[in-house]
């Protein structure tokens, strides 16, 4: 009994695949002319999308790694002088 359930799940998950990508093929080939009509706009979007990832938000352009736990603040050339040493 459940080998017989085993195969209808894999045959429904084979026919859900099929009819996606039959559905995904007619819904580019009748809209081609409106998704390439979007590209433009879609790179003007992906300028300020990529700003946000990848300096992961504004404000900690100076700090860096100071916010996570455990790091310690970066050595400037005050703190090497030869009286602050141990």
């Amino acid at each position: 009994m459940a080998e017989r359930s085993r195969q209808r799940i894999f045959r429904s998950r084979i026919v859900l695949i099929g009819f996606m990508v039959i559905a995904a093929f007619l819904l580019l080939s009748e809209h081609r002319a409106h998704l390439l009509g979007v590209l433009p706009y879609l790179l003007l979007l992906a300028c300020p999308l990529m700003h946000l990832f990848m300096h992961h938000g504004h404000g900690r352009h100076g700090r860096r790694g100071q916010d996570r736990p455990g790091s310690q603040p970066p050595v400037t050339a005050d703190a090497t002088r030869a009286g602050d040493r141990p």
